[in-house]
């Protein structure tokens, strides 16, 4: 079962992500039909989508000139949306295959994960976490892993159930991105925004939570040491929010970017940063 204690206060998480995509209409469709998701709300360019009929999780925005998906830049790895049950996720398998849609699977130790994109290369993963209390933790370090995953077991929980769409206790779990390079991006990231360190992936990858969980955060240099920021109307991620405990909280955090050299442009309530590699970050309360 999904432990809520990570996706509210005192934790700081991912509350939403936005992207780019390039034909609303092809994306609402599959974001409807494959993942399952709901329309909340649609303007001409713009739609909000939700799990619970209440809460969006996702807005997919088409720019004007909008612009195909910019290999080796910086921006989105994948997103990731975690379901608040193994049953779930057996759901979710059964349907991909009815559908024929191909998929990566793997087990983290930590969680087990299905990857696939959407049709514009965004990568998203779909996963249900192991319990907390299972994760083996060596100096402040969690394991985690890139092992097979074993479906079968997984269909095991099915039962009769069967897939309606994504349900109600839907959260984003994380957001992996490409960076240019890990130094500063750290600095920003934990000093700046106050996440800790939990994993170490080689001299290529860090990922961040706050909490205690496996990450909130993944940040890679995977597309190149000194990859650009990919042009504002291409395919990809607009920005993503990160949830704040309070308003006390955003406002030490404004006051701790801004005394490291970042800026935090505000437009009325909406206050929005972009981390060393240009990459947008809303901070929301």
């Amino acid at each position: 079962m999904m432990e809520q204690k990570f996706f509210r206060e005192p934790s700081t998480f991912v509350g939403h992500v936005e992207l780019n995509i390039t034909n609303l209409a092809s994306s609402l469709e599959f974001y409807q039909e494959v993942i399952g998701l709901q329309i909340l709300e649609q303007s001409e360019r713009r739609a909000v989508l939700t799990a619970d009929g209440k809460t969006g999780l996702i807005s997919l925005v088409q720019p004007e000139q909008a612009a195909p998906k910019q290999a080796n830049t910086t921006g989105l790895y994948h997103y990731a949306i975690l379901l608040p049950n193994r049953v779930d996720l057996a759901k979710v398998i059964q349907h991909f295959s009815e559908l024929n849609i191909r998929i990566g699977a793997s087990d983290h130790l930590v969680s087990e994960a299905l990857y696939l994109n959407d049709p514009d290369g965004n990568g998203i993963e779909i996963y249900v976490d192991r319990p907390s209390s299972t994760w083996t933790w060596k100096n402040s370090e969690v394991a985690m892993t890139v092992d097979p995953l074993d479906i079968k077991d997984i269909m095991g929980d099915l039962g009769n159930e069967s897939w309606e769409g994504l349900p109600a206790g839907t959260v984003i779990g994380h957001i992996h991105l490409h960076v240019s390079e890990l130094k500063n991006t750290e600095e920003f990231y934990r000093e700046g925004l106050g996440f800790d360190v939990v994993n170490r992936f080689g001299a290529q990858a860090l990922f961040i939570s706050t909490g205690g969980y496996h990450h909130h955060i993944g940040l890679n240099t995977w597309a190149g040491a000194g990859a650009p920021a990919p042009a504002e109307n291409s395919a990809g991620l607009a920005f993503f929010a990160l949830t704040l405990p309070s308003e006390g909280a955003r406002e030490k955090v404004i006051d701790r970017l801004q005394g490291l050299g970042y800026d935090v442009e505000r437009d009325d309530e909406v206050f929005m940063t972009k981390d060393p590699s240009g990459n947008r970050i809303k901070l929301q309360v």
